[in-house]
């Protein structure tokens, strides 16, 4: 999960929050510190800062946990629908098989749009809807990052045609 991971970075990236609070700090210890008594400060920073580090990553870690089981709890699961035989098995399938049928029938409809074989309107209802369905198929199967990627050379591409 992106939480868990940005919460780790936190903790671990340009020496974690121990590395961190010692640089806060380093300034302020007292000048009669010899060098090993600050290695031994240092040291015991980083061992408490590690401590919470685990802690709120438990704590990360359980959290997520939670969300699942109330996801669970409150959609059910494909085991779930078994119970219902002949009709559970087949509402299983169709869940599994969206992914694949939407995603199949944008790249037919895409072919037939770019192949000049179906002629949208420019500015019609079929046009529009065109659009709608790739962002919201392909943005869901390759995620949003994809989208914005991919939307300047479209808009290019539509420019270049008209």
């Amino acid at each position: 999960m992106d939480i868990l991971k940005a919460i780790q970075n936190i903790f671990t990236g340009d020496g974690g929050i121990g590395g961190k609070i010692i640089d806060g700090v380093k300034d302020y210890f007292p000048p009669k510190l010899d060098e090993a008594e600050k290695a031994n400060l240092k040291i015991k920073i980083q061992e408490s800062a590690h401590q919470i580090e685990i802690q709120l990553t438990e704590q990360a870690l359980k959290a997520d946990q939670e969300f699942n089981d109330r996801i669970k709890q409150l959609e059910g699961t494909a085991a779930d629908l078994t119970q219902f035989g002949w009709i559970g098995r087949i509402v299983v399938f169709l869940r599994g098989a969206q992914r694949p049928l939407w995603g199949f029938s944008v790249m037919y409809m895409d072919f037939m749009v770019f192949s000049n074989r179906w002629i949208l309107n420019d500015g019609s209802q079929k046009e529009n809807a065109f659009w709608i369905i790739n962002f919201l198929v392909l943005g869901f199967l390759f995620g949003e990052r994809a989208i914005k990627n991919i939307i300047p050379l479209v808009s290019t591409y539509l420019k270049k045609s008209k």
